[in-house]
């Protein structure tokens, strides 16, 4: 929804002031075209084209800069993010995390304000994986916003802000920023208390009580 590629079926979405909402598919395109950069979890580069063709659409789209400086930018957002040497290859040359890589330069095409990235590290192992948050990072230092989703706790750890969806619903911050620094089977253990509690005071519950034990198991 943050992207406009769904519609909220009520409530709004504003993003910098922009009720994105309320915006039409061809206002949708443009908006999202200069204000947002996406990364997604398994990449989404065109096949047909090269790294470098696949960096430049979006400033063909947008127009954001004239055509005789596209390449030239393209190459340095390769160059980067350590792809400027492989610019001529297609996408399916190259592994996942160099894939990601250039689905950052993409991103960063249009030179948006903000970015957002779909389990950016999803699919990579945790070195590639380390140096594509630390990309990010590095982008947060440039002014950049980046907005990331991500089930890996020990990123979560290293943001600045942390908001934890559940069942669709935002839980309360503490509990955001609590729950990465929590073990596995501290996690069920809470919740073995919490349903313990909830089955002392709703009869209704007694008769499906766990013990820690049969809890753990369900690990």
């Amino acid at each position: 929804m943050l992207a406009g590629i769904d519609r909220p079926t009520s409530g709004e979405v504003d993003v910098a002031g922009t009720r994105v909402d309320q915006l039409d598919e061809s206002r949708m395109a443009q908006w999202r075209g200069h204000n947002l950069g996406i990364v997604f979890q398994f990449f989404q580069l065109l096949p047909m084209l090269s790294l470098l063709e696949n960096v430049m659409l979006p400033m063909d789209f947008c127009h954001t800069y004239p055509a005789g400086e596209r390449r030239t930018r393209a190459l340095r957002l390769l160059d980067m993010v350590g792809m400027a040497d492989q610019a001529g290859k297609l996408p399916s040359a190259l592994s996942g995390g160099q894939q990601q890589r250039v689905a950052i330069a993409r991103a960063l095409a249009n030179d948006p304000p903000i970015v957002v990235a779909d389990e950016p590290t999803g699919n990579l192992d945790s070195k590639t994986a380390e140096s594509v948050f630390s990309m990010f990072e590095a982008l947060v230092k440039q002014g950049k916003t980046i907005v990331m989703v991500t089930h890996d706790s020990a990123l979560a750890r290293r943001v600045k802000r942390t908001v934890l969806i559940a069942d669709g619903e935002i839980v309360n911050e503490w509990l955001a920023h609590a729950l990465p620094l929590l073990t596995h089977q501290l996690i069920w253990l809470i919740i073995v208390v919490v349903l313990s509690i909830l089955a002392s005071t709703l009869p209704v519950l007694n008769a499906s009580r766990l013990t820690v034990r049969e809890v753990l198991a369900y690990e």
